[in-house]
């Protein structure tokens, strides 16, 4: 169950060749990968399913709900029984199920976003030009590098602070952001492995997850909206060189 964070693509030929190996199926989660491409092709081909988020904070939004993408007639026969609570027809019930149905003020909604939703991605690919641009010099900034095979959706701009670098901390950094009325977010912190339900758990413990625990505590997500001004993308990249 890998998964394509911040839309940046999985390797999804080494992970391929892995389940071809032990024989098992792949479900990406591609909650941030909506419109996302590789080589031209769909990043949602790979693997055997898909799952995207629609939710409100997404580059494509119905305000809630989200879809499941497959390749295989009887997965999808099965999907649509789950998601119905089971029922095949008006007087057939095959199995239990949930609902987990669609409604139509929200696909009526998705329906309109995706009229704008190309111009919205071009408009984030500038914002992410300008905050590449402007931060590339900075000591202990680091971005995720882009790839030049890869189509981005430009739904989210993290950046890493190594603090013996930078001089700050991440979480300096964030509260001195968050002081100036911008917004940033740990996404994603703290790692589910810190939270109650998890963290008596052997695996759970921070030297069996050196990379994720170092990412966690350096990660902020930048304000990024295909709405959001110039002046305001200068007024963060300014609070950070500062």
């Amino acid at each position: 169950m890998p998964v394509h964070c911040y839309g940046v693509p999985c390797d999804v030929e080494a992970i391929a060749e892995i389940a071809r190996r032990y024989n098992l199926k792949v479900i990406y989660d591609a909650a941030h990968a909506f419109g996302v491409k590789i080589n031209g092709e769909s990043i949602l081909h790979y693997g055997d399913m898909s799952t995207l988020s629609f939710h409100a904070t997404k580059v494509y939004n119905t305000v809630e709900g989200g879809a499941l993408v497959c390749h295989d007639a009887d997965m999808k026969y099965n999907i649509d029984n789950l998601k119905n609570f089971g029922f095949r027809d008006e007087t057939t019930v095959v199995a239990p199920g949930i609902n987990s149905k669609m409604d139509e003020v929200r696909a009526a909604i998705g329906l309109l976003n995706l009229k704008q939703i190309v111009p919205a991605i071009d408009r984030r690919q500038v914002i992410d030009s300008i905050y590449r641009q402007e931060l590339a010099n900075i000591q202990g900034i680091r971005m995720i590098e882009k790839r030049e095979d890869v189509i981005y959706n430009y739904g989210y701009f993290p950046i890493f602070v190594d603090e013996k670098e930078y001089g700050l901390s991440r979480d300096e950094l964030y509260n001195n952001l968050k002081a100036q009325n911008i917004y940033g977010r740990r996404y994603f912190y703290p790692l589910i492995s810190n939270f109650e339900p998890y963290c008596h758990f052997p695996s759970a413990k921070a030297e069996h997850l050196p990379i994720a625990t170092k990412i966690a505590n350096q990660v902020i997500c930048l304000p990024m909206h295909q709405e959001l001004e110039y002046g305001d993308v200068e007024r963060v990249i300014k609070c950070i060189k500062r």
